[in-house]
């Protein structure tokens, strides 16, 4: 072999080799160059195969060029195999079994036996490499293939075959574990999973998986009745995580804006201008969810849960934070965090302003600069001075109140104004850029003894109309007819703004704040109440109430009435005061409702109390009809009677609930037995028997029963009897019960036919 065509076989030899071996081949290469440039080229290479396959089937071990013994585990079932072999080098030739070629198909022997391919591979110089393998079938006692093969999670590939060794199952992320269900072809076998025994078609036990991104390799062995194994191999791989989120993120100083969610990517953090200790720098702590992620902090590699430092804004300018998380699987996600600080020295602002005694309107705010306050002419302790209690937002900034420095949250004492006057408070806030704002609170006093208003007037009962109001001197009070407990005396309760100021109610002395009583007005009537305040100067003011009760109601009507069951006529109307009511002959009951016009009126049903809407149950009259009288008395006493007359509709039921016939103590059978719609019937007696007893029930008590030409149960009385004497010897007595209902037009005849035997 001449050294071009060696150099050339090397190098593709190289770019085939297994990474293990490339460090040798490397060597070997270097090592020939060396003595080619001296002029040798009587080292030769190996001839070696570049691929080996066998279908179906896997070879054991997997291919290598450096590998030259091989077997192959087949089924009993398969008969044959398709064996292709290439060269490493091109133009080195290849023969399978002494033939010339690079594919070939073996015939295998018979079950359980052993064949064996010869690939020879040869280049010019007569340097040859063999390789050998062995086509193990299966015999019946040596089957240790698998029937299938199942992942539960995931997909085999390739699809499963018994002859296929190696195979791969891609599983999401999120898959920590799989189970594989082997089912042998031979019952006999016996099969392992990671060296775990497995039984036939059914689920081995979980395997757990590696982390994601990583391989997991399961070995099934199927072990034959002869003892010869087969391995299939399985290599799982758990793809990548996806997961770019957060797990924590906090900074210092300041507070994110909204509060961290793994979900929300921008946040504001607003700092004041001056922080304490004057930092140069801030720290971001983002936390990963997921370890296998990685991160930056303004393009910086950043440490999972370690403060990152980042340089503060300067007073009045903003900053932005970005921190990008990249999964495992190279997706991104991007939180950003925008830094606001203050402008330096620019803030004149208040944040507090408090005043004693009194009270701001309005209620301060840090951008309202003007303010008044609303003192009395008496102030308990009658004090000289007032306080202003200033407090700065900002801490930089200065001020003054009437013109004098004053210190931030500090009372600063300034003359009150005299009852009647009114004086200014100036309050100058200078901030550190030396911008001004002025906040004047303007204190009014109300002169002394003039104040003859009211603070409050409540009444009871009742309400004022209109509402209070201290400016408003007339009020009325409607009051109903009947109050509550019928109190004889009404309450009202001035209360003086001024507590100088004195008062009376309809002329008598009274205390600011306390309950004055006056007497209620009759029904129908109105009363007039005075209340004349009188101010320390002698000025006077008049409050008036005009209360008015209204006239006792004469309303004696119904709103509505009903009864159930029946409808009564004519319709209800509430001056209507007469109604009937049919109702069917087995009503025994009815339930009257009414309703009152005036909830302040009484009522009365056939005698007893009934309240407005009470259902009240009503036993009728049988025979009827059945009066029912309502009774209802206005407030002022006057009454109204409505009447329901309810007619029950008479029977025509003339039927026997029951129908005997004895002797002494002595039950005699009836022939047939009794059914109310059965008319005739027989009774057979010995002729010892002189005398029987008839007695019938009434289906209907309100039916009238007969026999023999007598009554014997009129209505109202459920039954009655006849005794009937028999002749001496053989006889036959008939008696006919004759039934009359209610209504006279209805009858039912009975016959009871009484042999006597001979």
């Amino acid at each position: 072999m001449h050294y071009e065509k060696w150099s050339n076989m090397t190098m593709k030899g190289i770019l085939t080799l297994a990474g293990q071996r490339l460090t040798a081949a490397l060597i070997i290469a270097i090592s020939f160059s060396v003595s080619g440039c001296m002029g040798s080229a009587s080292v030769n290479p190996v001839a070696e195969l570049a691929s080996l396959t066998v279908t179906p089937g896997t070879l054991q071990p997997a291919f290598t060029s450096e590998t030259t013994q091989y077997t192959v585990d087949l089924t009993r079932e398969v008969t044959s195999v398709r064996l292709t072999a290439q060269p490493a080098v091109a133009g080195d030739t290849i023969t399978i079994n002494g033939q010339a070629t690079t594919s070939s198909t073996i015939t295998l022997g018979p079950e359980g036996s052993t064949t064996s391919v010869s690939i020879v591979v040869s280049e010019s110089s007569n340097n040859s490499r063999t390789y050998i393998v062995l086509l193990k079938r299966a015999s019946l006692a040596g089957n240790n293939s698998l029937l299938s093969l199942i992942v539960s999670t995931g997909t085999l590939a390739p699809g499963f075959n018994a002859n296929t060794q190696n195979y791969t199952v891609d599983v999401a992320n999120n898959v920590d574990s799989v189970t594989v269900t082997p089912t042998l072809q031979d019952s006999a076998a016996t099969v392992t999973v990671n060296g775990q025994a497995t039984n036939s078609g059914e689920e081995s036990q979980p395997i757990q998986l590696g982390g994601t991104g990583s391989s997991t390799p399961i070995d099934i062995v199927v072990t034959a009745q002869n003892g010869s194994q087969k391995t299939y191999h399985v290599t799982v791989n758990r793809g990548e995580s996806g997961n770019n989120f957060l797990q924590s993120l906090a900074i210092s100083p300041g507070t994110l804006d909204p509060p961290f969610n793994a979900g929300t990517e921008g946040y504001t953090v607003n700092l004041p201008s001056i922080l304490p200790g004057n930092p140069s720098n801030m720290t971001v702590t983002p936390t990963l969810q997921d370890a296998t992620a990685s991160m930056t902090v303004n393009g910086q590699p950043a440490t999972s849960g370690q403060a990152q430092p980042t340089p503060l804004p300067a007073p009045g300018a903003n900053t932005a934070i970005s921190i990008v998380v990249t999964a495992q699987n190279n997706t991104k996600k991007t939180y950003t965090v925008t830094v606001i600080r203050a402008a330096l020295n620019g803030n004149n602002f208040l944040s507090a302003l408090n005043i004693s005694p009194g009270t701001l309107t309005p209620v301060f705010n840090a951008g309202t600069e003007g303010y008044t306050v609303n003192l009395p002419s008496i102030l308990p302790g009658n004090p000289s001075n007032m306080t202003v209690t200033p407090t700065l937002q900002d801490a930089t900034a200065s001020m003054t109140v009437n013109g004098q420095p004053a210190t931030s949250g500090q009372a600063q004492p300034t003359p009150l104004p005299a009852p009647g006057a009114n004086t200014a408070i100036s309050i100058v806030v200078t901030a550190q850029n030396n911008t001004k704002k002025t906040y004047t609170v303007t204190v009014i006093r109300a002169a002394l003894n003039g104040n003859n208003f009211l603070s409050a007037l409540n009444i009871s009962p009742g309400t004022l109309t209109p509402v209070f109001n201290a400016g408003t001197e007339g009020y009325t009070v409607n009051l109903p007819s009947i109050l509550p407990g019928n109190p004889s005396n009404m309450t009202v309760t001035p209360t003086l703004q001024d507590a100088t100021a004195s008062m009376t109610v309809n002329g008598q002395p009274a205390t600011s704040g306390q309950t004055q009583p006056t007497p209620l007005p009759t029904s129908g009537s109105a009363t007039f109440i005075a209340i004349v305040v009188t101010a320390q100067n002698g000025t006077t003011k008049t409050y008036s109430i005009n209360v008015t009760r209204a006239a006792l109601s004469g309303n004696n009507k119904l709103e509505s009435l009903a009864v159930s069951p029946g409808i009564l006529a004519p319709t209800f109307n509430a001056s209507t005061t007469s109604y009937t009511v049919n109702v069917a002959t087995e009503i025994t009951s009815v339930t009257v409702t009414a309703t009152l016009s005036d909830t302040n009126a009484s009522m009365m049903i056939n005698g007893q109390g009934t309240s407005s809407g009470q259902a009240r149950d009503i036993d009728l009259e049988v025979p009827g009809p059945t009066a029912i009288e309502i009774i209802v008395t206005a407030p002022n006493g006057s009454q109204e009677t409505y009447t329901i007359t309810v007619n029950q509709a008479a029977s025509s039921n003339s039927k026997l609930l029951d129908l005997t016939v004895s002797s002494g103590s002595a039950a005699l059978g009836l022939t047939p037995v009794f059914n109310p719609d059965q008319l005739s019937y027989t009774v057979d007696v010995d002729n010892s028997v002189s005398s029987v007893v008839i007695s019938a029930t009434k289906a209907d008590p309100q039916a009238t029963m007969s026999t023999l030409g007598s009554v014997i149960a009129a209505p109202g009385v459920p039954g009655g009897q006849v005794t009937v004497t028999l002749g001496v010897g053989p006889t036959t007595e008939v008696v006919t019960i004759t039934v009359i209902a209610q209504d006279m037009a209805s009858q039912s005849l009975y016959t009871v036919t009484v042999n006597k035997a001979p």
